[in-house]
């Protein structure tokens, strides 16, 4: 009768959107994770199912490594997300104040009988309003693009960073293969 070799795992499960699903993935096999399964969780989520043997060696080396790569992973993340994070608010509330006075224009021509001034002004301002929802947009481009053009760097140096604590996990892992 043949021994059987018995390993121990221990498992876990991580859900990340299903755009950073690919990098989840490397992150956690560099740090001795296998994926074992994938399965939609929400909306945008995957969840990932891994497994990793349990008496791997430089184990607390890899598990603090691996807490400084997914501190840098929702950083990244943050970061992609404050690029235009303060251009939306800007423009739901420039878009709000738009149709207020657009909506002020509109009562001005309704409501008024027989006034022509009024009503004169109530479509002035209708015009207003319209073309402020118009320009809404293009303020909201030129906000992101120079939020985006300043956090640009920092992004880099931080995948720079996350790229570099990966490397760090790998070697780890083949010093245990040699």
């Amino acid at each position: 009768m043949q021994e059987k070799d018995f390993v121990s795992y221990e498992y876990r499960t991580k859900t990340v959107k299903a755009n950073d699903q690919t990098k989840a993935m490397d992150m956690y096999e560099a740090f001795g994770w296998e994926v074992t399964s994938t399965s939609p969780a929400f909306a945008d989520g995957v969840t990932l199912s891994l497994k990793r043997d349990r008496k791997q060696k430089h184990k607390q080396e890899l598990t603090k490594l691996e807490r400084q790569a997914e501190e840098a992973f929702e950083t990244i993340n943050g970061l992609h997300r404050a690029k235009t994070a303060g251009a939306s608010i800007f423009a739901i509330i420039f878009g709000c104040i738009a149709t207020l006075i657009l909506g002020g224009g509109m009562c001005l021509c309704m409501l008024t009988e027989n006034n022509i001034p009024a009503f004169a002004v109530g479509i002035i301002l209708g015009v207003f309003g319209i073309a402020l929802c118009g320009i809404n947009y293009f303020i909201y481009k030129k906000l992101a693009e120079k939020k985006t053009k300043a956090l640009l760097p920092v992004i880099d140096q931080t995948e720079e960073k996350l790229a570099n604590i990966l490397e760090k996990g790998n070697d780890l892992l083949s010093t245990d293969l040699i």
